[in-house]
């Protein structure tokens, strides 16, 4: 997938709200956000600092949706002990990462994982910025990705 595609639709299992669709975003900017492991360290660091960036975001007006492959529960508990305030999608089934291009079949002995990857999807659902890391100890650059959002402004 690339810019100016289409975002391919989802609908996946969610900390808050029981489930969370793509096209519930329509006429909203989303910021899609894919990672590897909840609890893991580089993981933790990512999501905190968009917690605590939040508003920065919703200044931009776009919301935020984080996606790994982790199970509802493991991502709930992941939620609640770093207080993230935005929606955590389970793609347990492994069935969105790959339609974008941010899954590993492989990573370091653990079979298909989420790459560390970042979409800004415009309210119409056509993807405005991609990036997607081979490095997973990689973090997006949230500059860019507010660069992207302010240009659709």
């Amino acid at each position: 997938m690339n810019v100016g595609d289409r975002a391919p639709d989802f609908t996946l299992k969610a900390t808050g709200p029981d489930q969370v669709s793509l096209s519930d975003y329509r006429g909203k900017n989303v910021v899609l956000l894919f990672f590897p492991l909840a609890f893991s360290p580089v993981c933790t660091e990512e999501l905190c600092g968009v917690r605590d960036g939040l508003s920065e975001f919703k200044g931009l007006k776009a919301d935020v949706l984080a996606i790994s492959v982790d199970s509802p529960y493991t991502l709930k508990a992941f939620a609640q002990a770093e207080n993230l305030p935005f929606p955590l999608l389970s793609d347990f089934n492994k069935e969105v990462a790959p339609r974008y291009g941010a899954y590993y079949e492989d990573l370091a002995g653990l079979k298909g994982v989420a790459k560390r990857a970042a979409f800004v999807v415009d309210g119409d659902g056509i993807v405005r910025y991609r990036w997607v890391s081979d490095v997973a100890t990689r973090l997006p650059d949230m500059g860019a990705i507010k660069s992207a959002l302010a240009a659709l402004a």
